[in-house]
C-alpha cells in the first residue's frame, strides 16, 4: 500500500519562507514522478509544481516558478517544496503526489497516489 506524508505546514507571516516535505513509503520512490499542489478553499486544486525521476527536469504552474522550487533526495525518500515570499493568498492545503510513470507529470490524472495534505496558513 502507497503512502505519503507531507509535513512542514503551519501559521507564517506574509513575507515568511517554508519548506514542505513529503515522504512515501510502499512504492520505489526513485521510480515515481512526484508533484506538489494545492487547494484553497472554494478553489480547484492546482499544481504547482513537478519533478521527474532523477529530479533534473521540473515544471511549475502558472506564476509557481517565481517563488516555489521543488526538488527530491531519492537516498531518503524525500520531496521537497521551498516556498519565498510568501503572501496571504497562499493560504491552503498543499498536497504531495506521486505518479506511477518516471518522466515529469503536469496533469492531476497523471497522479493515483495522494497524501493527506498539510495547511499552510499565511497571515497579513
Amino acid at each position: 500500500q502507497v503512502h505519503l506524508v507531507e509535513s512542514g505546514g503551519g501559521l507564517v507571516q506574509a513575507g515568511d519562507s517554508l519548506r514542505l516535505s513529503c515522504t512515501m513509503s510502499g512504492r520505489t520512490f526513485s521510480r515515481s514522478a512526484m508533484g506538489w499542489f494545492r487547494q484553497a478553499p472554494g478553489k480547484e486544486r492546482e499544481l504547482l509544481a513537478a519533478i521527474n525521476w532523477s529530479g533534473d527536469t521540473t515544471s511549475y504552474g502558472d506564476s509557481m516558478k517565481e517563488r516555489f522550487a521543488i526538488y527530491r533526495d531519492n537516498v531518503r525518500n524525500l520531496v521537497y517544496l521551498e516556498m519565498s515570499s510568501l503572501k496571504p493568498e497562499d493560504t491552503a492545503v498543499y498536497y504531495c503526489a506521486a505518479s506511477p510513470l518516471n518522466r515529469v507529470v503536469i496533469n492531476q490524472g497523471g497522479y493515483n497516489y495522494w497524501g493527506q495534505g498539510t495547511q499552510v496558513t499565511v497571515s497579513s
